[in-house]
């Protein structure tokens, strides 16, 4: 296989919930990260998922909006449950070391980052997060491109995340027992979900 055809190596769900959506301004309040293959299949198991809250300092500001509509996680991150940026950055890279056999010196065997509107989480994650940046492909997959090629060229709704029924029926593990979104774990679930519907019914619908 030629280097232009070679498959990704992997795909690495990441989202983050951040303390603002001025994202210059903004710092991480939680981080997840599944490994799937190419195939959606899971590379790690689900208890290797990572699921962090980011330690918040005390008299450090989040958005009036975040504040309103994410009072718990909020006080999750000025628990002691929370961790560090630092904290964060490794236990991701040390994921990636184990099941993607990172770092890679070609750029071609690096896992891809993907999710929903995923550049904004890669905006932060290069900001923060560098062990991590570090060792991933310069590629990004956002599913938010196949949901509006959907919605423009197949012309129907697109997949809906806060149907349990349908999470289940498109996450490969299932498992999903409630819709929580702005939790940055279901959201990953979610988008992986949402690129199966899309990659299951895109090609039907146009034959």
């Amino acid at each position: 296989m030629s280097e232009t055809n070679k498959k990704s190596s992997a795909y690495v769900w990441f989202d983050a919930e951040f303390t603002s959506l001025e994202l210059d301004q903004a710092r991480l309040l939680q981080v997840a990260v599944i490994i799937t293959d190419t195939n959606l299949r899971r590379m790690a198991p689900p208890e290797a998922d990572i699921n962090l809250c980011i330690r918040l300092e005390e008299g450090e500001a989040v958005s009036p909006w975040v504040a309103e509509n994410l009072p718990a996680l909020v006080e999750q991150c000025r628990s002691d449950g929370a961790v560090s940026m630092d904290e964060a950055d490794r236990q991701i890279a040390a994921l990636l070391d184990q099941y993607c056999g990172t770092p890679c010196k070609e750029m071609a065997d690096r896992p891809v980052l993907a999710g929903n509107s995923v550049h904004n989480d890669w905006f932060l994650m290069r900001k923060y997060l560098p062990l991590f940046g570090s060792r991933l492909h310069y590629r990004l997959l956002d599913v938010s491109t196949l949901k509006i090629q959907w919605q423009d060229w197949v012309e129907q709704q697109p997949f809906d995340k806060e149907s349990v029924e349908q999470l289940n029926q498109y996450f490969p593990d299932g498992g999903i027992s409630s819709a929580n979104a702005h939790d940055a774990l279901f959201d990953i679930k979610a988008s992986i979900a949402e690129l199966s519907f899309y990659r299951s019914n895109l090609d039907m619908a146009n034959r």
